[in-house]
């Protein structure tokens, strides 16, 4: 089955555009031209990927990104004119896993998000799980466990999680994770990194100001604790 995808942006050209360039590419596809509208197709209709715009009319896609962000883990890649990076650490503390900054190129935003469903729904690799004081991560089903208990993460926590626990002890530099994601999310904004991690210490922790799992080498980047 095609992978579907929800376009919510109020530029109906650029909407069009994007369409048709997901539809060459065998997606199928649901637009929306508002927050409210876009945010109702995500209920009844489940998509497996969001490409959401911020500026939009009736529900800002901040809001929209949260209410979709309560429902689950289904990955947003952010549509945007804003350029402040204050804008950028806002998208990604609510969860989303990847930002295009307008003007962009169509083909740029069908290659991130084919990077994002990698990420998201891909094959399951050699590793089967990691274990660590109480920590489970399930690598083929996408699961992390502590204590028994599921962990919510997304796509993106999920990556960057894995990567550093692939390897106890080593350290990645913020460069390294961001290459982590497919290397073109956020290329040049290493601070990202700093907001994915805060969110994925923020349910990962039994204490985030005193990491366990993840942890901070200052000035260098961050490792996943040695058993």
């Amino acid at each position: 089955m095609p992978k579907s995808i929800l376009i919510i942006e109020d530029e109906l050209e650029l909407a069009g555009i994007l369409r048709d360039y997901f539809e060459a590419a065998h997606y199928h596809v649901e637009t929306a031209s508002d927050g409210v509208s876009g945010l109702s197709i995500f209920q009844h209709r489940q998509p497996d990927l969001v490409l959401l715009d911020l500026n939009l009319p009736k529900m800002d896609g901040l809001e929209v990104a949260r209410e979709i962000r309560r429902a689950g883990n289904t990955p947003i890649i952010m549509l945007t004119a804003r350029i402040e990076e204050t804008d950028r650490l806002v998208g990604l503390e609510i969860g989303a896993d990847d930002y295009v900054t307008k003007p962009f190129s169509p083909r740029e935003v069908v290659a991130r998000v084919k990077a994002v469903l990698r990420r998201s729904y891909g094959e399951p690799v050699v590793q089967q799980s990691i274990r660590h004081a109480g920590l489970e991560i399930d690598l083929p089903r996408h699961q992390v466990r502590r204590d028994g208990q599921e962990i919510m993460l997304t796509p993106s926590e999920f990556t960057l999680l894995a990567t550093l626990a692939s390897e106890p002890g080593r350290v990645f530099s913020r460069v390294q994770l961001l290459d982590a994601l497919e290397g073109g999310a956020f290329a040049g904004y290493e601070r990202t990194i700093d907001a994915h991690i805060k969110n994925l210490r923020s349910k990962l922790e039994p204490d985030p100001r005193q990491p366990r799992y993840v942890q901070t080498v200052f000035g260098v980047g961050y490792r996943f604790a040695e058993a």
